[in-house]
């Protein structure tokens, strides 16, 4: 592949960067396979642009900082994908635009921003939205030179451009739209689980990956990565039953650290077996399975798309986790209750040297929000079971 980009569309693009009025970042699972995160997080402090990663690109810049909008999509927040839809010039690094991230291509398409896509595959450029400036290059190599050219010109953005476009993002994200109500104090909300991991571990050693369904855009949501490649799932082809062994390859790797399979109760079933290589090896994950009888996103979809009419997505002969997880030789905790949540993570964070399936008895009818329904556009979100 071509490493290297071509100079003459990199100074375009900084042209186009440098004379935006309502500018954004874009980045998604390429910067990390590049190992430019460093260069990307370089590059915003430079500008002082708003910046998304997607579900494969989350950690590539710190949720933490200010100008992170949140993760872009039909799981996105309200600040990221109102960005993505009203920006007038669109840096993208390393990303597919595939239709979980930009929505419908149509609606996608009216508006008139302009397009910089920095990709090393060339079949990827322009294969859904039509690009300005294309870059086919290594996305380090790219960002490198971007960030050489940079400080070699006087000319910035302007400040008063800038500082609106930021005051209409601050508008967007007071809608706090991941806030969600913890409702009865007898049923535990999974996004509380994940809120909760994360607040107890976000300064450990940490690694967190997912199987596929409502569980993993709840970790994505509410765990907020700092740090690259502490985020391990299957995005794009989806495939259930990954999350333990990719928690098990991480902890043979980095036995030292700890590492946490969020998963769901369908998910996990695909590969439970290796529950036993876990044993055999001496990988000690923790398992956080949000358990809420369902195929949670099948139900969901069934819920909104096609008006409640459920077909083959309730899970109503589940095993006994917490004995399935004993028979294997392992640590298994029931836990049914929000205020048991944060004990039991505790508990199980003090017995390094077990693995642990921590059941979580979650909210049956909770809904992964906001969202995108599919044919919507960006900005077409639900926010709330209140917008059905």
């Amino acid at each position: 592949p071509v490493r290297k980009g071509h100079g003459g569309q990199i100074r375009k693009a900084l042209q186009l960067l440098l004379t935006a009025k309502r500018p954004y970042i874009y980045t998604g699972g390429g910067v990390l396979l590049g190992n430019a995160t460093q260069e990307l997080r370089t590059l915003v402090d430079m500008l002082g642009y708003p910046v998304t990663n997607t579900l494969m690109g989350l950690g590539a810049y710190p949720a933490s900082d200010r100008k992170f909008l949140g993760m872009p999509g039909m799981h996105g927040t309200v600040e990221a994908n109102n960005a993505m839809q009203n920006c007038d010039v669109l840096l993208a690094v390393g990303a597919r635009f595939d239709d979980r991230v930009i929505g419908n291509p149509k609606h996608f398409a009216q508006n008139d921003r302009k397009i910089i896509h920095v990709d090393i595959d060339p079949s990827s450029i322009s294969k859904r939205v039509k690009v300005d400036i294309p870059i086919v290059g290594d996305v380090k190599d790219v960002l490198t030179e971007l960030i050489a050219m940079i400080r070699e010109t006087p000319m910035r953005v302007d400040a008063g451009d800038l500082a609106a476009w930021w005051s209409t993002i601050e508008g967007w994200r007071e809608r706090n739209c991941l806030k969600y109500d913890m409702g009865s104090q007898d049923v535990i909300k999974p996004q509380y689980v994940v809120e909760t991991l994360w607040n107890m571990t976000k300064d450990a050693d940490t690694y967190v990956t997912s199987d596929v369904g409502q569980h993993q855009m709840w970790a994505a949501q509410y765990y907020r990565f700092d740090e690259p490649r502490r985020w391990i799932n299957s995005g794009g082809l989806g495939t259930m039953g990954v999350g333990i062994p990719y928690a098990m390859g991480i902890k043979l790797a980095k036995p030292q650290s700890e590492v946490f399979c969020v998963t769901g109760e369908g998910s996990v079933q695909m590969n439970i077996q290796e529950l036993s290589t876990c044993l055999q090896y001496n990988t000690p994950i923790k398992v956080v399975a949000l358990n809420n009888r369902y195929l949670g996103m099948v139900r969901q979809w069934q819920e909104i798309e096609y008006s409640g009419r459920y077909s083959h997505s309730y899970m109503d002969a589940l095993p006994n986790f917490v004995k399935l997880a004993e028979a294997y030789g392992h640590v298994g905790m029931l836990i049914e209750h929000p205020k048991d949540v944060e004990p039991a993570l505790r508990e199980a964070r003090k017995l390094k040297d077990r693995t642990v399936f921590m059941d979580f008895r979650t909210d049956p009818t909770e809904n992964v929000f906001p969202m995108v329904q599919a044919g919507k556009g960006l900005t077409e979100m639900l926010l709330g079971s209140e917008d059905l």
